[in-house]
């Protein structure tokens, strides 16, 4: 046993630097593996470099100081251990965490630059026709009262066009930002299916397109906002009829199942591309078979319907997926249904 000072700082290396080469292989071993195993090794080496070093200056003997020093160092094992493992569980939780947030924030950052890109191009389409129709109302190259009456109606239309592009860029920045505040109250969704039938029934018969609802005799009610559920359905008709051709037909229908009400838009379309499906509900993601903006007349046409769609049945605890059928595509709402006790 070493009694001098530069003997022990001897024996205590050569005991201890071996047991943290081999530790530190071990973390290289086990970089690639969970946080928690990388914590105990941590936690283990320095205790197990003691203990390897008290050996070595002990000569090998296992006097009373050494089996005293020999139970302390396994407690401390005992206790730093199960606090390494449960720190590096919560460590890793926080690392997936923050990669998530940051993972959210490149993709809000991205869809904000889509938002941007998509409504700066849109808006200046109805802009450059108002501007040129409303030079040439100006200079006098339209005088007779039918083209005057016909650009004039042309100005309102393109007008309402921005203004509606306009609601929906305010409604986005809501739902992104998280401001969006709702007035929920019991909405029976047979009468809101009605409401969005009526509204839309002369665009669709402008398409030529049949409108239709099928809907139970009880009531399906569920809470949220009348006003927000019913702009989700109309987003999702006005979709249906702006991919429909003429000559098709659709289908709105209800139900309830599973402690869930659900709503129905089926369309007889082209359906939805594969490559589109995962993301319909992007921010100014129109698709490889959306029609021009404007076509028709029918909407905005700023690609922020379904967008808007989903965040508002989100912002109501529901699901909204769209998926094809034979002869065109689904698009379902799910919504927690209100019991008789007016909970969800």
């Amino acid at each position: 046993m070493p009694t001098d000072t530069p003997s022990l700082i001897g024996y205590a290396l050569a005991g201890s630097l071996p047991v943290v080469v081999i530790g530190a292989l071990l973390l290289r071993y086990t970089r690639n593996r969970t946080m928690t195993t990388s914590m105990a090794v941590l936690v283990l080496i320095p205790t197990l470099a003691t203990l390897a070093g008290v050996v070595a200056v002990s000569g090998l003997m296992f006097t009373h100081d050494f089996m005293r020093t020999a139970v302390v160092l396994a407690v401390v094992a005992a206790v730093t251990v199960p606090a390494a493992v449960l720190l590096g569980r919560e460590q890793a939780r926080a690392m997936v965490w923050e990669r998530e947030m940051l993972e959210q924030e490149r993709a809000a950052e991205r869809s904000r630059r889509e938002l941007v890109a998509w409504v700066s191009h849109d808006l200046r389409t109805p802009l450059a026709g108002i501007r040129a129709m409303g030079e040439a109302l100006q200079d006098g190259v339209v005088a007779g009262p039918v083209d005057v009456a016909r650009y004039a109606d042309r100005i309102v239309r393109e007008t309402n066009r921005l203004s509606a592009m306009v609601d929906d860029l305010f409604e986005m920045s809501k739902i992104n930002a998280g401001a969006l505040r709702l007035q929920m109250e019991p909405v029976d969704l047979r009468e809101l299916i009605d409401e969005v039938l009526a509204a839309n029934q002369p665009t669709a018969e402008k398409a030529h397109i049949k409108l239709s609802a099928r809907q139970p005799d009880d009531r399906i009610v569920v809470a949220g906002s009348d006003r927000a559920l019913g702009r989700v359905l109309t987003n999702l008709v006005a979709n249906a009829i702006a991919h429909t051709p003429p000559g098709g037909r659709i289908d709105i229908s209800a139900g309830a199942a599973d402690g869930h009400a659900w709503t129905r838009v089926d369309d007889t379309g082209p359906g939805i591309a594969e490559a589109d499906l995962p993301r319909i509900f992007e921010v100014a993601y129109r698709g490889s078979t959306a029609r021009s903006p404007g076509a028709d007349g029918l909407g905005s046409s700023s690609g922020m319907g379904l967008a808007i769609a989903a965040g508002l049945v989100a912002a109501h605890s529901g699901d909204i997926t769209a998926r094809n059928r034979e002869d065109g595509a689904r698009f379902e709402v799910r919504l927690p249904l209100l019991g008789s006790n007016g909970e969800t």
